[in-house]
């Protein structure tokens, strides 16, 4: 069963309040940023692991069907949001090591900061 979308009022509150330091509001957030990563990078090239909220399948390229991806990226729930909402810069995340990028298509950094404001996750 899919995951239940979250509508975009909802989703920029979650994101907005997380950035403001509510822990409660995280899991949501960081929900709707990789649903809008999702929709505004359509494909099943790279999953986006967001552990323990979340993944996504994005960007187009080949489509991966069975065991581990080849192209994984996985940060943690305050990364996630940095890189998602412009705070941190995909080349910083990566270079101190606080993205794990593995496969010669695992980089977000033509998707990112995205545009969570105005788009329907």
């Amino acid at each position: 069963m899919p995951a239940k979308r979250i509508a975009t009022g909802p989703g920029v509150a979650a994101v907005r309040a997380a950035l403001d330091g509510s822990a409660a509001d995280v899991p949501t957030a960081v929900r709707y940023l990789l649903q809008v990563l999702a929709t505004t990078a359509e494909g099943n090239t790279v999953e986006v692991r967001i552990p323990p909220y979340g993944a996504v399948q994005a960007i187009e390229g080949p489509r991966h069907t069975r065991g581990t991806p080849p192209n994984v990226i996985e940060t943690t729930a305050d990364v996630w949001l940095g890189l998602a909402t412009g705070s941190l810069a995909w080349a910083d995340a990566v270079a101190s090591g606080v993205v794990s990028a593995s496969g010669q298509r695992a980089d977000l950094s033509a998707y990112l900061p995205l545009r969570w404001e105005t788009i329907e996750g």
